[in-house]
């Protein structure tokens, strides 16, 4: 399937890759995102909600567990038969949530939890919400909802936005360090 080969051949970008340098700096404690691709994990980033799942995974309907995909996605197009699972023989799909599934509720408590203690919420891409007590930032190419009462918006592309606050204020803090100053 050429969808899933361009999905699986799909590589972090400099926004993925400034999150992740943000985490390991102790600058963001993590990232709370409906995409499906992993990007975020790749790039380095230790601690992601992924709230619609992962396509990079399959997961069994019946006993939960979960596995790489690329051996059943493999599978699939050389039998074109749904894979079974090797723990218990039940049926694999990918490891995201479908239109009508809930979003599994560990996951959802623990990015509210997550939102809820941040100083300072980066809605990148579509927003959905802004926590209580919080500073919102948007930054995305097209209007949101949240707009209005967004503390900050800026209209742009997300990976070269994030590239550029990332130069910009590593750049700060090595002046910063260094005694030199603004």
């Amino acid at each position: 399937c050429e969808a899933h080969r361009d999905f699986a051949d799909a590589l972090p970008n400099l926004g993925h890759q400034a999150l992740a340098r943000w985490e390991s700096q102790g600058r963001l404690r993590g990232v709370i995102t409906q995409n499906i691709d992993e990007l975020h994990q790749l790039a380095g980033s230790q601690q992601v909600w992924e709230l619609h799942g992962t396509a990079r995974k399959a997961g069994c309907l019946d006993c939960h567990a979960r596995f790489d995909v690329v051996p059943f996605v493999e599978r699939f197009l050389a039998t074109q038969q749904t894979p079974e699972c090797p723990a218990c023989g039940g049926r694999l799909k990918h490891a995201t949530i479908s239109f009508g599934q809930p979003l599994h509720p560990v996951v959802l408590q623990e990015a509210f939890q997550a939102s809820r203690q941040a100083d300072l919420f980066l809605a990148i891409g579509p927003v959905r919400a802004k926590q209580a007590g919080g500073r919102l930032v948007i930054i995305n190419a097209t209007e949101t909802p949240l707009d209005a009462i967004a503390d900050v918006v800026i209209r742009a592309r997300i990976g070269e936005t994030l590239a550029a606050i990332d130069h910009e204020t590593n750049d700060t803090a090595h002046r910063s360090n260094s005694g030199l100053g603004r």
